[in-house]
């Protein structure tokens, strides 16, 4: 048997961890399964009972006795700090501001670094530490930040767990229950700056001190040390009261309780609970309302793991006319009238397409929703019950093409495209060798038969080519959602470039493609082709703030598409050169490109950024905006547009309006993120009618039908 002490001086005293190591000789592994966990620990209290309870002079207390697997990697985990002697350090936090830094920072840290900071303050103060720059690998199961309420790396005291590349308006700032606190680095052969952090006590936050009486007609309040994560252990109450007769609605202008391993229906660790219902995770939106003139708010934290939290803004309202001039959701949130019974979720609880009359143009779905009549048999469950896809079918012998025409069914996988559009050979398992419209083709010109193949992280073709060029699409930097904001964050879009011509600020906008080409749309430059008049800044996010970060570049050549025609807006792109390249960093990162084949469904979610006007006629934004909108079917688009849209167009918005590009968002991208992460450009800011007009979508140019002509221009 071999035996490992490691001493842990805490401030209620010496905390002994002893770690026992059974090695059984070869000849005896037969009774290794009589070795159970009891056993061992039975063995060793039976030892120490046997062995007296004092050492010297010193009394010894036995808290717990455990064995398990678990115990044992904490165990090694803190035996290989024993081994990284240089990087183990006892701080003492004081209510003015220390720093402590990874090592070599703001050079790489050391591979394989194991470093532990046990941090310490009087009684009565608890722990807060800021994290001023943070950069480890994203990849959290072998490189990470891991901080616990403890001074040992116990997972039931964990605070967080973080990795990853942080910008400076989402710093990480953690606190302790109490005046205790580990801070704990593990890496692999990944280098990184890491990080640098301060650290300081502060009054500690007794269980159930927290929370307020609130009796303003309106209001807010947070988290305990928002938008710091908040501290674990911990237990709030607000009370809300408004004058009787009035009612009261909380909206969550951020919300994030989230906890490993959680269960979101059940919220059974960290909660906020409202009218006796739980709420934790991440939320879009969260609005509720009261039934009465009072309301309480609870707010609980467990012992492990902590997050960003929660803010609230309250309002006192007459339940009579909750929304005056509004349409007023179930929960309380308000939207345009027009938005009441037009097809469209917007309330997200669907209470505003309950209870409609359907009118002539529109469908009445099985279960009483209303949707236009184009939305039927367009092959998208627009009802939610697929009612509007019934009855659609081709005939008992037939299958359905992806166009809606009907072939018999024998020729479905029988090698050979009877579909116009290759649909019927698809989902083959012989089609392998088989190539149509669907299909991904690789560079030694096989054929992959899979849904946006490209950049998955799974090998399709055999010579790789699908997963080649695919350092693109990314964000270095962590952000937060943040409910109802539509100014971007820094580094939140690092492929936007505004486009500025002579004196007259940004224009246009493009996206970066590579660090020499960027894309835009061709009538950004029909009149407007000399480039010397033409300035680009990548990297900017507020238009009259031009730090070190932003990257300003003059354009080499400027290339329209040539069947770009101005009066319809088809083949409305452009490829810009740039005179000098592009150094990619934390804010600048080219967009991925999407094949050909590429599939952006209807209905699927996607940004469109710019510096437009924020409304039809109204100013230019000084900040970058962003703005989620949504893929709409080719069926829809044409009959919306009246048939002006061609094959190299697609629609995206919505079509009640309210959320659409517009003036001087021109050439912008509308990107997409894939199932794995990955961000694409579906489409190029190209034309609408107005700004997000009902029934007016904003129309873009579409990426995969000219991908072509730009990898012939640029190679990319």
């Amino acid at each position: 048997m071999s035996t490992l002490h490691h001493l842990c001086i805490c401030s209620e005293g010496t905390l002994a961890y002893h770690w026992s190591q059974f090695d059984i000789p070869e000849t005896d592994q037969e009774i290794v399964p009589e070795l159970s966990e009891d056993r061992v620990v039975e063995a060793l209290r039976r030892g120490i009972r046997q062995g007296g309870k004092r050492v010297g002079s010193v009394e010894v207390t036995t808290s717990d006795i455990t064995a398990s697997s678990k115990m044992i990697d904490q165990l090694f985990l803190l035996f290989l700090f024993l081994l990284s002697e240089k990087c183990f350090y006892s701080l003492i936090a004081e209510t003015t501001n220390k720093e402590f830094t990874s090592p070599e920072h703001p050079k790489r840290f050391p591979i394989h670094s194991r470093c532990q900071w046990q941090i310490r303050a009087p009684n009565g103060y608890a722990i807060i530490v800021k994290f001023r720059t943070f950069h480890i690998e994203d990849d959290c199961a072998n490189d990470y930040v891991a901080i616990y309420d403890s001074l040992s790396p116990d997972s039931t005291y964990a605070i967080t767990k973080q990795c990853g590349l942080r910008p400076p308006t989402n710093p990480l700032e953690v606190v302790s229950s109490g005046n205790i606190m580990l801070v704990n680095l593990i890496t692999d052969v990944a280098q990184r700056p890491g990080f640098r952090a301060v650290y300081t006590a502060v009054p500690t936050i007794a269980a159930g001190s927290c929370g307020e009486s609130l009796t303003a007609p309106t209001g807010n309040f947070t988290s305990p040390n928002f938008p710091s994560f908040y501290p674990p252990l911990l237990d709030c109450n607000w009370n809300i009261n408004v004058p009787a007769g009035r009612r009261i609605k909380i909206e969550f202008n951020m919300f994030r309780v989230k906890e490993p391993g959680v269960d979101h229906s059940s919220c059974h660790k960290d909660y906020v609970e409202v009218l006796g219902k739980k709420y934790c995770g991440e939320r879009h939106r969260l609005v509720l309302s009261s039934t009465t003139n009072s309301l309480e708010v609870k707010f609980h934290s467990d012992e492990s793991y902590t997050d960003k939290g929660f803010r609230i803004i309250y309002t006192a309202f007459d339940p009579v006319n909750p929304c005056p001039g509004q349409f007023a959701c179930t929960s309380g949130y308000c939207i345009k009238k027009e938005q009441h019974c037009d097809g469209w979720n917007d309330c997200e609880d669907m209470s505003d397409e309950k209870s409609c009359s359907c009118d002539k143009e529109q469908f009445t779905c099985s279960n009483g929703l209303c949707r236009p009549q184009y939305f039927v048999c367009d092959r998208v469950n627009d009802c939610g019950d697929n009612s509007d896809e019934e009855h659609c079918d081709c005939g008992r012998a037939e299958e359905r093409c992806g166009d809606g025409a009907c072939i018999p069914q024998e020729c479905i996988c029988d090698g050979k495209n009877d579909c116009a559009d290759g649909s019927d050979e698809v989902s083959c398992i012989a089609a392998a060798g088989v190539c149509n419209d669907f299909s991904f083709k690789c560079e030694n010109k096989q054929c992959i038969n899979k849904v946006n193949a490209e950049c998955d992280r799974e090998k399709d073709c055999s010579d790789g080519s699908d997963e080649q060029g695919c350092d693109c699409g990314v964000r270095p930097y962590k952000h937060n959602r943040i409910v109802g904001g539509q100014n971007a964050d820094v580094g939140e879009w690092p492929w936007q470039v505004s486009l500025h011509f002579k004196t007259s600020g940004n224009v246009c906008g493009a996206s970066i493609i590579s660090n020499k080409w960027l894309l835009s749309a061709a009538h950004c430059f029909i009149h407007y082709k000399i480039t010397s008049n033409w300035l680009t800044y990548s990297g900017l996010r507020e238009q009259n703030i031009q730090d070190s970060s932003v990257q300003k570049r003059t354009l080499k050549s400027i290339i329209t598409h040539p069947n770009y025609d101005s009066m319809t807006y088809d083949y409305d792109i452009s490829l810009l050169e740039l005179s000098n390249p592009l150094n990619f960093t934390n804010t600048v990162h080219p967009i991925c490109l999407p094949a050909s084949t590429h599939v952006f469904s209807a209905g699927s979610s996607c940004f469109v950024t710019g510096w437009g006007t924020l409304r039809e006629g109204g100013i230019v934004a000084q900040i970058l905006q962003k703005a989620e909108v949504k893929v709409i079917n080719d069926t829809v688009c044409n009959m919306v547009t009246e048939g002006q849209v061609t094959s190299r167009m697609l629609c995206s918005g919505y079509l009640t309006g309210g959320v659409d590009a517009c003036q001087g968002d021109s050439g912008g991208p509308l990107v997409c993120r894939s199932d794995v992460g990955k961000w694409f450009q579906a489409g190029i800011v190209s034309w609408g009618e107005g700004c997000a007009q009902r029934n007016k979508p904003g129309v873009y140019t579409r990426v995969t039908k000219l991908r072509e002509w730009i990898r012939e221009i640029t190679n990319i």
